[in-house]
């Protein structure tokens, strides 16, 4: 079997794969760039919609979910968005910011894709796609056996995602790679996914599915403000997304449906009113939510006829949604992999293992997990650049 001798090999042509290996071939580096499938960056092309939300304004390592918190500082200093939307601005490529920092891409995510590949072939990386990994072996050097033969390398650098929608690809290849040369892992969860309930318990409100309200979301000491979107099984949008990746299973969430009113003092105000709760409510709420609110959490009556204890209750429920999720929706629809490779045995500074020289994981594969915004690809770029500076 033929075998082929380069500096680098990048297993995984995503995100952070790309990143590295511009960064490294440009140092002088030989790098191939290995994938299993036949299409470049699929997860770049789906993200945002196809408009690819490629950073975010505020990335900071409070964005970030790890049990090693401040591993991501390092990387994230030395490559900024700034630095990311430079490589825009040289491809001319144009871009808009949404809410919250989010930037998107105006052409959608085709143009970073091209871009990246541009950058890499400019700088004389290597691709060798589709091509599966039989096999990893370490003697004084990384020998990858593939149907197309050897690779023998000094650096092996693994790129591989997470478990996170597998319908495009993903693998738990990066973790086997962990496994086989004992590196540590964390535990793994779906992470910026969907939250399921019991479905009899969810029965009143599965036919809300398609509403959608602006509320705070809270588990613990985390919470966040955006969209929540009724589904037939349970709820998601940006807010539900987002408190997922905290979510403790068997533990409730709590709600504020109405984060701007103060509900007690508006009834306060409205005791003398004729008017029936549900129409009531649906002023500051979608119309069957309202009904939902006013016929299953208490009594559709007039509000001059409701005693105060009963609007006081209700106002507390509004503010205070306790809901309790069965589960996810699983990898499938979740956006990422909460958890991965041990980040205590990863150089913070070149992302390289500790007890394995030569041995680099970055992206998605690390247990580093952004939050829902343009966080997971500005750790993909940053990590993906720091490794390509050390391979």
């Amino acid at each position: 079997m033929k075998e082929h001798r380069s500096d680098v090999l990048i297993v995984g042509a995503g995100a952070a794969g790309m990143m590295c290996a511009l960064t490294a071939a440009r140092r002088g580096r030989s790098v191939t760039l290995l994938d299993h499938a036949a299409k470049l960056a699929e997860k770049i092309r789906i993200s945002g919609g196809g408009r690819c939300n490629f950073t975010n304004l505020n990335a900071g390592p409070e964005n970030y979910i790890s049990q090693n918190p401040h591993f991501c500082r390092s990387a994230l200093a030395r490559f900024t968005p700034q630095h990311f939307i430079a490589m825009l601005a040289k491809h001319g490529i144009a871009y808009h910011e949404k809410t919250l920092g989010q930037l998107f891409c105006d052409d959608g995510s085709e143009a970073i894709i091209a871009m990246l590949k541009v950058e890499c072939d400019a700088a004389g990386v290597r691709w060798v796609m589709p091509c599966s990994v039989e096999k990893i072996e370490r003697s004084d050097a990384f020998q990858v056996t593939t149907p197309r033969g050897t690779y023998r390398v000094a650096s092996l650098v693994i790129a591989t995602g997470g478990l996170s929608i597998p319908k495009i690809g993903a693998t738990p290849f990066g973790y086997k790679v962990a496994e086989q040369f004992g590196v540590p892992m964390t535990k793994l969860n779906p992470g910026l996914v969907p939250l399921t309930f019991h479905p009899e318990e969810w029965a009143p409100y599965a036919d809300l599915s398609g509403a959608s309200q602006e509320a705070v979301v809270s588990f613990g000491k985390h919470s966040f403000r955006e969209n929540l979107l009724f589904t037939h099984r349970g709820l998601s949008g940006p807010a539900i997304l987002q408190i997922s990746s905290y979510w403790e299973p068997g533990k409730p969430l709590s709600i504020d449906l109405l984060p701007d009113l103060d509900l007690r003092d508006i009834f306060t105000q409205h005791r003398s009113s004729k008017m029936l709760l549900d129409n009531f409510l649906a002023q500051y709420l979608p119309k069957r939510l309202a009904e939902i609110v006013a016929t299953q959490w208490t009594q559709n009556r007039p509000l001059n006829q409701c005693s105060e204890k009963e609007l006081r209750t209700l106002a507390d429920s509004l503010k205070n949604w306790q809901v309790t999720p069965t589960g996810t929706l699983g990898y499938s629809k979740a956006e990422v992999t909460c958890g991965g490779v041990d980040t205590h045995a990863l150089s913070s500074k070149t992302m390289e293992c500790l007890d394995v020289p030569g041995l680099y994981f970055i992206g998605e594969v690390t247990d580093v997990t952004g939050q829902l915004g343009g966080y997971n690809f500005q750790w993909a770029w940053a990590s993906g650049y720091a490794a390509g500076q050390a391979v």
